[in-house]
């Protein structure tokens, strides 16, 4: 007698990746979904005010931007060359330009540089009538209309305010409303530095 092998197809194993398969579709918008959750999180936890500028230790753009509506002086690059200044982003649409602008007008009555202001995306009108009517503590002003030289600037928002050295340079940066605190602490030792430098 002869012992006969019978072979046998080999048992198919779809059935089995099916499911593997379909958690496998609904792990992968999951961790999609879960990654871009934590990645917002952490966004959220960041203060935007500590944001670091890129022109730190730079020269200003180059710029040349006429004045505001009703104001003389316009503002350039080269306008921030020979002395230590302050640089202010400010628009009439911002409510914290608003909240800032009393103490940018002390500092532009008496302060110990002059202060220049960079006007963003403003329609003319606006920007004239608001510095009309709370006053114009700036020594020149320039009209950024298109929003580009902001934009050079590393301008996250406004207002923004820039301390330039006598080279040029962008020794400072501070994203939100001025406080007298910031100022006093922050602002003020590095202008009385800057300008012991200068004797």
């Amino acid at each position: 007698m002869v012992d006969q092998v019978v072979s046998m197809p080999p048992k198919s194993d779809t059935g089995e990746r099916k499911p593997r398969l379909r958690r496998l579709m609904f792990l992968i918008p999951f961790a999609a979904f879960a990654g871009i959750a934590v990645a917002f999180a952490i966004g959220l936890t960041m203060d935007p005010r500590k944001l670091p500028s890129m022109l730190i230790g730079k020269e200003v753009p180059e710029f040349d931007l006429p004045p505001v509506k009703g104001r003389t002086l316009g503002l350039s690059s080269k306008d921030l060359k020979d002395e230590v200044s302050l640089v202010n982003v400010f628009a009439s649409w911002c409510v914290e330009c608003r909240a800032e602008h009393p103490l940018l007008m002390k500092l532009g009555a008496s302060g110990p540089v002059p202060i220049h202001g960079l006007n963003y995306k403003d329609k003319p009108d606006d920007a004239a009538n608001w510095l009309d009517g709370l006053g114009d503590p700036y020594t020149r002003t320039g009209a950024d209309i298109s929003g580009r030289v902001a934009i050079d600037w590393g301008v996250y928002g406004v207002p923004e305010t820039f301390l330039v050295n006598r080279d040029g340079k962008v020794v400072y940066k501070h994203i939100g409303a001025l406080s007298w605190k910031t100022y006093n602490e922050k602002i003020l030792p590095l202008i009385e530095d800057l300008k012991g430098e200068d004797r």
